[in-house]
């Protein structure tokens, strides 16, 4: 549908027609360690990609406050057909949202802001997915630390040397955000490159250095690249990261945790449907076990509203979502973890969905900002309460 202006209702009965075929092909899915274009191919004809637009543009986006929860809600959907598909479809309004959040910009940035912003947009209307490749090896997922360094190339572009990985979905996006340090600069930057069809052997700039694989997500495709002198264009208005940090923090974290919110929900209904009919045979162990997986999906849920409330409210949203995501990722590798117990040694079989969704929910952990980062910032706002 590219830039067609499509009811929320109906893009949502659209992606939920989609996930509904996705959890037909669970089997074959999980075995997956690749993602398949014919997924976004159908997601953006059934209206996604408008996420990444503003309403008054004929997109979706109407702010984080009002968007936060229809977005989450669409890629919980997803989710519950096929967590990768789900994440790598989260990145697309997650990156543009820099964008999105930031209307205009002060002068002498203005003009080129506004066509930089519409540039961004159009490639959405054109059917092209958005992702980032911002992680560096031994950075612990910060990106201030990014040693990646851009050089000028004397027509406005820059060219970007250096190591970066987990670049979720890569060979389905068309465009990836990332940081590098400009040279002669002490601060980094973003930066956003095409890598529509890019020859993966280095001969473009752009070099496979680890294959994703497949551990935790198992097909989201979040490779490792060497860039070497590889164009680039600088966002238009520096101070648009820092402007649009809480809108992206906000968004990001709710989107990434409703992809684990629905592998939990998703593998306590199959659970129930096959413990069902001997529920009166189970052992004391396997009831207890079971009493608490729910009793932590409950809680999984209540803190996922609150998530979504508090950004709707504009009631400290940043924290509020950061502490969600936290929360719900130790209490989601706990809950699938306690399930497998009680589903018993099948569950670790191919056969059966429970040992991977054991290892998808573990990657809410590392979704950025990864462990150790987002304890460095829940710590310091354990004291800003």
């Amino acid at each position: 549908m590219g830039g067609t202006i499509v009811a929320d209702a109906d893009l949502l009965a659209n992606v939920r027609a989609i996930a509904a075929d996705m959890a037909s092909e669970r089997m074959e899915r999980q075995r997956r360690r690749h993602l398949e274009r014919s997924d976004f191919e159908r997601l953006a004809d059934a209206g996604y990609l408008l996420t990444g637009i503003p309403a008054d543009q004929g997109g979706l986006w109407r702010g984080v406050r009002a968007s936060v929860r229809q977005y989450s809600e669409l890629i919980y959907t997803i989710a519950r057909g096929d967590p990768s598909v789900a994440l790598v479809a989260s990145m697309h309004p997650v990156v543009l949202v820099y964008w999105l959040a930031n209307d205009a910009a002060p002068d002498p940035y203005a003009k080129a802001w506004t066509e930089q912003r519409d540039q961004c947009f159009q490639t959405a209307r054109d059917r092209h997915w958005w992702g980032t490749i911002t992680s560096e090896p031994g950075s612990g997922g910060d990106i201030m630390k990014t040693r990646t360094v851009a050089e000028p190339d004397g027509a406005g572009g820059y060219r970007l040397t250096g190591d970066k990985h987990f670049g979720s979905g890569s060979g389905v996006t068309s465009y990836m955000i990332t940081t590098a340090k400009p040279t002669g600069g002490t601060a980094p930057t973003m930066f956003f490159m095409d890598v529509r069809d890019a020859d993966w052997t280095g001969a473009q700039g752009m070099k496979l250095t680890a294959d994703w694989d497949g551990h935790g997500m198992s097909a989201t495709q979040s490779h490792g690249f060497r860039f070497d002198n590889y164009p680039a264009q600088a966002i238009a208005w520096p101070g648009a990261a820092q402007s649009g940090g809480g809108a992206a923090a906000q968004l990001s974290a709710c989107m990434f945790t409703s992809v684990i919110v629905a592998v939990v929900e998703e593998a306590i209904a199959t659970a129930r449907a096959r413990l069902g009919p001997k529920k009166a045979e189970m052992r004391a162990y396997e009831q207890v076990e079971w009493t608490r997986v729910v009793n932590q999906a409950w809680t999984i849920r209540q803190v996922y509203e609150g998530m979504l409330t508090a950004v709707e409210q504009d009631k400290v949203g940043v924290t509020a979502a950061s502490r969600g995501k936290a929360v719900i990722a130790e209490l989601a590798e706990s809950s699938l973890t306690l399930l497998s117990r009680v589903v018993g040694g099948g569950s670790f079989s191919r056969a059966a969905p429970f040992g991977q969704w054991a290892q998808d929910v573990r990657a809410l952990g590392f979704l950025r900002p990864p462990w150790g980062l987002a304890y460095d910032q829940l710590h310091a706002m354990s004291w800003a309460d």
